[in-house]
Parts: structure tokens; sequence; C-alpha cells
């Protein structure tokens, strides 16, 4: 694709960065066939070949308006176009420039400013979201669906295991993980504690920048990640923990980026490049143990389990087949259903912003997700599991948690 951009960009890291991205795509249309958003809308505009061309429109210099940041709002940011493409354009980073770019230059409404700012001061603090959550989940049933859909019951935690191993990982927090699924750390904790290796959560570390940055306010999620690089760089310093452990796949692919997203500060640079290459999603740090969890867990899960790879696990950190491997190592009957590329429609705050669309996703993933006769459904990303569990009475769990329950029953 040819390109003249703007001089407002031209000549900016983003802007060399964007220009690049843009001369790889060829129009091809791939992108298209599997956009969650294309197949439910229908509009050009709404794939991104059309995104690509609003974006380029932009850069060059064309005023943008509110349709066009609609058109940009309404992605889903899944990167099953990143997937799809022939050519290895770089979706995700140029629709972060363009949509920065036009949050610059278009005013919002009222009502969307309110919400969103809501959401970005309110989210990735873990301190204020954890009691409201709790105090939600008192009045549910006198809260309006919208607000009922996000308030599933908390699965208390468990015990965290307290004995020393040589082999010490540390894992992230996060901001809403630990209100609405504190077992999901937990049970990591027991199950890493029984193969012989630590883990340590940084009582520091917070958000992983993700929620502020994808929504345009890309300073303050950069300094969430910067405050998590000062949180962790002690134990990493030291040589203390071998790995960060990510047990939700949107704040692994989120601080695999630190890197490439802070390379261009210099107090920082050298410190996000190292964060980024120790940081390993959960599902590949257990195949080492996959023999060992077999022999442990053999015929302890009897039934059928569908697993929703997310999006940002499959697409964004172009991990696949590897739950499924610890699964069927350990003789459990995962199957994955039809159309398991496509996005369950949560997409970090996209579920609030754009529930219409959210909600026929996920009704679309769980029909596909019920069809398989499965007694239960797995994930990887806490997200996506909440978002699942809101539409269906099937129980939506992380993977981690059901090996954790065979473990320990085979413990007993």
């Amino acid at each position: 694709m040819q390109t003249n951009l703007a001089d407002f960009i031209k000549d900016t890291p983003e802007g060399r960065e964007a220009d690049a991205i843009l001369r790889a795509c060829v129009h091809c249309g791939f992108c298209t066939a599997t956009c969650p958003t294309y197949q439910v809308l229908g509009d050009e505009l709404d794939s991104p070949r059309g995104r690509i061309y609003l974006m380029k429109q932009v850069l060059e210099g064309v005023e943008p308006t509110r349709k066009t940041q609609l058109h940009l709002d309404r992605c889903l940011t899944c990167l099953n176009c990143e997937t799809t493409c022939p050519s290895g354009v770089r979706y995700g980073r140029l629709v972060d420039i363009g949509r920065r770019v036009v949050e610059e230059r278009v005013k919002r409404p009222l009502d969307d400013r309110v919400k969103r700012t809501m959401l970005k001061e309110f989210l990735p603090r873990g301190e204020l979201f954890k009691p409201a959550f709790k105090a939600g989940q008192l009045v549910r049933p006198l809260l309006p669906y919208s607000l009922r859909d996000k308030l599933q019951p908390a699965r208390r935690a468990g015990p965290w295991p307290q004995r020393e191993h040589a082999r010490k990982m540390l894992a992230l927090a996060g901001c809403v993980q630990p209100a609405m699924a504190p077992d999901i750390n937990a049970a990591t904790a027991r199950v890493l504690d029984m193969l012989g290796i630590q883990l340590i959560e940084a009582p520091k570390a917070g958000c992983c920048g993700a929620v502020r940055f994808h929504m345009n306010d890309q300073e303050a999620g950069l300094q969430d990640m910067r405050h998590n690089i000062d949180a962790w760089w002690p134990y990493v310093e030291s040589g203390q923990v071998e790995a960060l452990v990510m047990t939700a796949s949107g704040c692994g692919f989120t601080v695999k980026e630190y890197g490439h997203l802070l390379a261009h500060d210099q107090a920082y640079a050298a410190k996000a490049e190292r964060i980024s290459k120790m940081t390993r999603d959960l599902s590949e740090i257990l195949p080492e143990f996959e023999g060992e969890i077999g022999a442990r867990m053999a015929g302890r899960i009897k039934e059928r389990v569908a697993f929703h790879p997310p999006c940002t696990l499959q697409h964004g950190q172009k991990i696949r087949g590897k739950v499924e491997g610890v699964l069927r190592a350990a003789g459990i009957d995962v199957v994955l259903p039809a159309e398991s590329h496509l996005c369950c429609g949560s997409a970090g705050t996209y579920s609030v912003l754009h529930p219409e669309i959210a909600h026929e996703l996920r009704d679309r993933k769980l029909a596909n997700l019920e069809a398989t006769g499965a007694k239960e459904i797995v994930s990887a990303n806490i997200g996506c599991i909440s978002h699942l569990q809101s539409g269906t009475a099937t129980p939506v769990t992380h993977w981690i948690e059901l090996v954790d329950r065979a473990l320990a029953g085979a413990a007993r």
C-alpha cells in the first residue's frame, strides 16, 4: 500500500512504525473472513481492511469524525486478522496508533467520556475494585441486567502453599482477578508447589497496563507498566526468580509487549525488554511436567471438558495446543469447539462499552461450546471466563483450577 503520511506524524517513531505496517497491507481481504465484528455487522468499515483504510486517511491528514472513532472503537483487538494475514500486517499496533491519534482529534459524547473515565480509573485499582465488587454481589438481585452480568459469584481462593523451593517464579495478581477469581493464582501456586516451584506475588505490582492503554489513555497505561517493572525488578535483578508466570493470557500478552512499548523510554527500555523475555504464560511452564501431572491425574477427570482459547493466547501470544496438551497428557477428554478461532466478545472493557455485539459473540461462542457435550468449560483468561459464565449454567473455570482439583484428589 502506498502511503504519504502527514507532517504531524511521519518523522516520529510511531509514524515510521505505522508507515511500515500500512505498506505491508496488500488489500487481499483475507482478514474479513475471520473478523468477528465484520461477521456480526457486515460493514466493510468494521473489518480490519476497512479500518486500515480509515487509519491511513487519518495518518495522511484527513480529519477524523465521530464515525471514524466508532468504527475503531468497535474493533475487539482480538488479532484474529493477524493470524489470518498472509502479509504479516501488525494490525494491533496500527490500531493502537490510529486510536490515539483519533482520540486527540475527536471529542467523545459526554456519557461515553464518563463511562470510559470510570472504567479506566476504577478497574486498574484493585484496592477500589475488590470492595466494590463484593458490595455489588450483596445487592446483585437488585441491579440491572447489564451490571448483574458482570457480578458472577467469586470462588474461594483456598490455601497458598508455604513451602520454600529452590525454583521460584513471580506471578501477577492483576487488577480484577483477585476479586473475581482469587482461586486462579492460588490454584497455580498449589500446582507449582507440588511440582517443586515456589510462586511469589510481588505485593506492589498491579494492573498490567492493558486497561488504560487500550482505552487510549496510553501514557497512563505505560505508567502502570513502569510501576510493575519497579515492583518486579528487585526479584529479577537479584536472580531470585527464573520467570514471570502469567495466569491471565490478556496480562501475559501485554507484559510480553513491555519491551516494545517502552523501547523509547531510556530509563526503562532495557528493564522492560528483560521483563518481556522472562514472561511465560502458565501453559508454557507446565508442559515440562506433563509426565508427572499425567501420572498423578490419570483417570481422575472422567467427563468431557471444552476449552475456549482466548484471543490473547492464540492470536496475541501465538500459543496453540499447549493447554490441550497438558490436559490430554493427564487423561482428560478435552475438545475445542467449532469456530474456536473467534472471539467470545469479552475483550477487556469491550463487553461493557459494546454489550450488544459482545453478547451476540458470547452466545455464538457458548452455542459452539455446549454443542461439544462438555460438562465444564475451561479457558485461560479471567475476562473470557467471567463473560462466558454470564451466559450459561455450565461451569466456566480456569484450566489450572481443573488440574488443581484433580491433583488435590490424588494427594489425599
